[in-house]
């Protein structure tokens, strides 16, 4: 049997795309309180009943997460565009080598926006 298993983490931080030109809003400097799942998928195991148990994604994701926490994005280091999409794809080279099953990230920027990516 095969399923997906979802991990929800939150972190605050703040940023600006820079790279923006003056007039667009996002080039001035605000925060979000975003939201991040961890979606992975595979085969459960019979013996155990679980795809993964979900203390070893905490495990894995919960101190990558913690860097991002409270700080200026724009700071993080080898993050050159802050965007959501950016992001995703930042978080999911450092978290795919430690779980191999992952199958998506999705970012939660607002309540209304989000970004999801697969690794691709």
């Amino acid at each position: 049997m095969k399923v997906r298993l979802t991990k929800r983490f939150r972190f605050e931080a703040s940023h600006r795309l820079d790279h923006l030109g003056k007039e667009h809003p996002c080039y001035n400097l605000h925060g979000h309180s975003y939201r991040v799942d961890i979606e992975v998928y595979g085969e459960v195991n019979e013996t155990t009943g679980f795809l993964i148990d979900y203390a070893d994604i905490k495990r894995i994701v919960a101190p990558i997460v913690k860097r991002l926490d409270h700080t200026h994005l724009n700071d993080i280091e080898d993050l050159k565009y802050t965007s959501t999409e950016h992001l995703a794809h930042w978080l999911w080279v450092r978290i795919q080598k430690q779980l191999p099953i992952l199958s998506r990230i999705i970012i939660h920027e607002t309540d209304l926006s989000r970004c999801e990516y697969s690794g691709e």
